[in-house]
């Protein structure tokens, strides 16, 4: 099975919407990466049901510590950092997006976090 996993700072203190909207940058670009780059495992997620889970971390240097293990995993990730349009100053790292890609790979990364 396939999931993608999209890891949210809680530390900002961002509205409810502000978290949605990072959330899901974090999910279009994490699957736009792993089309390009891991096309077998894009198309059984998508024809899957698209598999997600939100979790949480509480500081920037825990979300890129995640992203730096699921990138030396060879698991498509990216980081998003806002625009800064809005709550939050430009540049500000709110998320991380990892897959889609197998459950037990990504688990071994993030099976200790908590759901958002």
């Amino acid at each position: 099975m396939l999931k993608q996993v999209i890891v949210v700072r809680v530390d900002l203190d961002m509205s409810k919407g502000k978290v949605a909207v990072q959330a899901a940058h974090a999910a279009v670009s994490a699957a736009l990466t792993a089309m390009k780059h891991y096309p077998d495992w894009f198309r059984e997620w998508l024809d899957s049901g698209q598999k997600k889970v939100v979790l949480k971390v509480s500081s920037e240097r825990e979300l890129i510590d995640i992203y730096e293990k699921a990138r030396s995993s060879g698991l498509p990730a990216v980081v998003i950092a806002d625009a800064g349009l809005t709550e939050l100053p430009p540049g500000t790292i709110t998320a991380v997006g990892i897959g889609p890609a197998p459950d037990e790979r990504i688990d071994r990364i993030t099976g200790h976090l908590k759901t958002l």
